[in-house]
């Protein structure tokens, strides 16, 4: 049997040379992504399950699809987004990869969620009196935490959707409710693979959530109130139905994922893959340092995204080209300013320029007109029409 060829290690750079200077994210990702970091290796015995996701920055290619995720991520503000593509082409693989760059947020200690931005807006009658004490008392009402990947799985019942009775306390004689899963993607990303195969309750109940910040459950005499402030992402195929009109306007940025076309790159595709089955740890070992490089710069830009500014000139271009597509959403303004400050806050930069809205102004504003819609506003304008003529003629302005 022929030996199994394997691909050249990296060249170590020459003693005593500088290391290569990195201006920005992107140029990270450029540089890293799809490197030959590979080799062939013995398979593992790793004995119990782990769970290791693909390093992001081991993702070939996709480079838009790469950028709009980092943006959902550093800016909440976006509105998540939806990935739209055939199988295989790594959708779900890259959202499962950002557990490696997921960056910090403030995270409650109190039961009912409350937070010291409660108390800025509506005193201290916006929190449970426990929380008031503390405050009083100068103790911290929330903590630093690293923010989740909360995955909904398709076979979700509403009830584990939003929450239901608790069956455990209900044994003793005690009714009291147990968290659903949206109350667990609070402040944390919601992912929601083949989310156009989702149940209509279920959709119904993530578009009130996300559009209320928070929802309510009722189960017999108990209620309970759940904070539900959550990053949506989602990812479908197009082949196995369409995605619900209500559903598709939560999402900020839309990204349609091709298979890759450059033989090159789907042969590299194929050796990163063959690396992470061989031995996962150590190829999660061979991007750490790379990966802790962008989870630092997530995190800064992350912090740093709300001093960003959206200059009048540049808001000026972005509601024009709003105009012309006739987009009748407002989210297509929110989500192209927010990811345009998103993307200045990558670089570093305090103001949002141009070139920025002009590389997020494909993910913010594709796939947000209807034809249906179109032919519905052209009919109604006829009826307006003939509506303003027969006024006209019946009730004609006095000459006076």
């Amino acid at each position: 049997m022929s030996e199994e060829p394997t691909a050249p290690a990296p060249q170590p750079a020459a003693e005593g040379a500088p290391a290569p200077q990195v201006r920005s994210l992107r140029e990270l990702i450029e540089r890293v992504t799809g490197s030959a970091q590979w080799q062939a290796l013995e398979r593992e015995d790793a004995g119990l399950a782990e769970t290791l996701p693909f390093p992001f920055l081991a993702l070939v290619g996709q480079m838009e699809m790469k950028i709009g995720l980092l943006l959902a991520l550093i800016n909440p503000g976006v509105g998540g987004m939806l990935l739209i593509g055939p199988r295989g082409t790594g959708k779900t693989t890259a959202v499962r990869s950002l557990a490696d760059l997921l960056p910090e947020t403030p995270r409650s200690l109190c039961h009912y969620g409350c937070m010291p931005e409660d108390i800025e807006a509506g005193g201290l009658e916006a929190v449970c009196p426990d929380c008031a004490r503390k405050f009083g008392q100068g103790e911290p009402l929330a903590t630093m935490d690293k923010v989740r990947l909360v995955e909904l799985p398709l076979n979700s019942r509403l009830e584990d959707v939003v929450g239901g009775i608790d069956e455990r306390a209900a044994i003793h004689e005690r009714l009291r409710l147990r968290r659903g899963i949206l109350s667990h993607a609070d402040r944390n990303l919601l992912y929601v693979d083949e989310v156009n195969l989702l149940a209509d309750e279920v959709v119904d109940a993530i578009l009130d959530a996300a559009a209320q910040g928070s929802y309510t459950v009722r189960r017999g005499p108990v209620t309970a109130t759940y904070r539900s402030r959550f990053v949506l992402l989602g990812s479908m195929n197009p082949e196995e139905g369409r995605l619900r009109p209500q559903i598709m306007d939560r999402f900020g940025l839309r990204v349609v994922v091709r298979g890759l076309e450059d033989p090159q790159q789907r042969l590299e595709a194929y050796r990163q893959v063959q690396f992470y089955q061989a031995s996962p740890r150590r190829m999660t070992a061979t991007y750490a340092a790379a990966l802790q490089e962008v989870q630092a710069d997530v995190q800064a830009a992350r912090d740093a995204v709300v001093q960003v500014k959206v200059p009048e000139a540049v808001s000026k271009l972005g509601l024009a080209m709003v105009q012309e597509l006739k987009i009748d959403s407002l989210r297509a303004e929110i989500t192209l300013f927010e990811a345009a400050r998103a993307y200045a806050a990558l670089d570093g930069r305090s103001e949002a320029s141009e070139a920025d809205l002009r590389a997020v102004a494909p993910m913010a504003l594709r796939m947000r007109r209807s034809a249906y819609m179109e032919r519905f506003f052209t009919e109604q304008s006829a009826e307006e029409t003939e509506i303003q003529a027969v006024i006209q003629r019946a009730c004609p302005p006095s000459s006076s």
